[in-house]
């Protein structure tokens, strides 16, 4: 055997593919950070001058006051502006936009919605997305897009004036940053549920495996 010992290649661990990239992490993180800043803030800002016949607890918002706030949320506004560029550059340079969030049908996401529903739905592999998936983290940037020019719209209506008149003025400028932020929220909660429900999806998150 000439004193080479052999190693048995199944018995060596293989160690698990990367599933998501150390950029792409920590983008994550700190657009998870800056957007519980921004909707905590926002609420207080929308407290302020309320438009619906509700309020959001002060126990849940940021900035104690509408000066406050408003200085919470111009200051996450551009750590997730930053952040979000970023996010869109890498993830078409990368090709992960494409890999990841493409092709979606209709009927894809009807049978996985389905199958999810049931909890038949496998998380097996967490490099490939299912088409729910797919329609949540498209459906979520397109969201982010609207909330980011619709704030700006309501930030500067005056120089962004007619990005402010595209969302139909100033006044139905705030009913689209509602809703996109509302949107955004509904997104969140079914974020966290599945990485409750799938502790694997948490780790890959935070380790990439």
């Amino acid at each position: 055997m000439s004193g080479t010992a052999i190693i048995d290649q199944q018995s060596v661990p293989r160690r698990a593919a990367v599933v998501h990239p150390l950029w792409l992490r920590v983008l994550h993180w700190v657009n998870a950070f800056a957007m519980v800043v921004m909707i905590g803030s926002g609420w207080q800002i929308y407290n302020a001058s309320p438009l619906f016949d509700f309020s959001f607890s002060r126990s849940i918002t940021i900035g104690g006051w509408l000066g406050g706030a408003l200085q919470w949320h111009f200051a996450a506004m551009w750590l997730l502006a930053i952040n979000g560029v970023l996010y869109l550059l890498l993830g078409i340079i990368t090709g992960r936009f494409r890999d990841k969030l493409w092709p979606i049908s209709a009927a894809g996401i009807g049978h996985d919605l389905r199958q999810a529903l049931s909890f038949k739905l496998s998380h097996a592999d967490l490099s490939r997305y299912n088409q729910v998936q797919k329609l949540l983290y498209a459906g979520v940037i397109i969201a982010g897009i609207i909330a980011v020019l619709s704030g700006m719209s309501l930030w500067k209506p005056v120089q962004w004036q007619t990005l402010t008149a595209l969302f139909g003025g100033y006044d139905a400028a705030r009913y689209v940053h509602f809703f996109a932020m509302t949107a955004i929220c509904g997104f969140l909660v079914i974020h966290i549920v599945l990485a409750l429900l799938v502790p694997r999806a948490l780790r890959a998150i935070i380790i990439g495996r």
